[in-house]
């Protein structure tokens, strides 16, 4: 049962995976665009600029989720590199839920007023020909947060199994009996 719940949350996080993917893409596009029409026609648009910008944002609030799924997170490596994988496995559940989930729960909480009062004064840009709707940009801040929070779960099922010596080979060796 866990490693089918694992596999699902392994499915949003190859979504979220492409999702930044495809952004990183536009991003450099919007950059090449940018820079291509500054230094050869003279020409810029601050809203390209400070597009850059809300999409490399973006791209970190969410991809701090998929890198998380993929265990490529950063930590302290001295004494995980030579722990074995059942305690590597104990060592990221605590960190999961002693660090990971009451921060991504306190920005997640704590964000939604930054994002209400963006929304209710219609923010937008202080530059001339910048961007509007900044509340869409820092609604991203709690998403993401929130999305973190439910990614922390799955990435806590995928250390059981792992802690229980249950894997996806295991798994579709069973499905093939």
């Amino acid at each position: 049962m866990l490693l089918m719940i694992e596999k699902w949350f392994d499915k949003i996080s190859h979504v979220i995976g492409y999702l930044c993917s495809g952004l990183m893409l536009v991003m450099m596009l919007n950059i090449f665009y940018d820079v291509f029409m500054r230094y050869l026609f003279k020409s810029g648009s601050i809203a390209l600029q400070e597009m850059e910008w809300h999409l490399f944002s973006v791209i970190i609030l969410l991809g701090t989720s998929y890198a998380l799924m993929e265990d490529s997170h950063v930590r302290v490596d001295v004494l995980y590199a030579k722990f074995s994988d059942k305690k590597k496995a104990l060592v990221n559940i605590f960190g999961a839920i002693v660090f990971i989930t009451p921060i991504a729960l306190l920005v997640a909480l704590s964000s939604v007023g930054f994002v209400m009062e963006a929304f209710t004064s219609n923010e937008i840009s202080s530059d001339p020909g910048g961007l509007t709707h900044r509340w869409i940009l820092k609604a991203f801040i709690p998403f993401s947060f929130w999305l973190l929070i439910v990614m922390t779960f799955g990435f806590i099922i995928k250390n059981i199994n792992i802690y229980r010596g249950v894997t996806k080979a295991h798994f579709r060796k069973q499905e093939e009996l």
